[in-house]
């Protein structure tokens, strides 16, 4: 299944960070943080303005960014956990 989100919203999915710590430990599932970075997988078309204009949104598919840790709203699509992010909600994109 394929989404399109609508207006300025994107959809994300989370980068999951390493179940190890640097000391070697390893940290459960119930107690690692939700991870605040994802790579963006779609986005919609942009933001619609008063004057009627449309802005386009800043990110495109394949970004890496960074969002709050419950900024969002999590959807499960084809067994696969994803993000839901209006574009005011990603604070970066993380460029290589």
């Amino acid at each position: 299944m394929s989404l399109r989100p609508l207006h300025d919203r994107v959809v994300v999915k989370r980068i999951e960070e390493e179940a190890l710590s640097a000391g070697g430990i390893v940290i459960p599932d119930n107690a690692k943080e939700k991870a605040n970075k994802g790579t963006v997988i779609a986005v919609g078309n942009g933001k619609a303005l008063d004057n009627g204009d449309v802005r386009a949104v800043s990110v495109n598919e394949g970004d890496v960014v960074l969002f709050g840790q419950y900024a969002g709203q999590e959807v499960k699509v084809d067994g696969e956990k994803l993000l839901i992010l209006k574009e005011d909600e990603v604070f970066a994109v993380i460029e290589a």
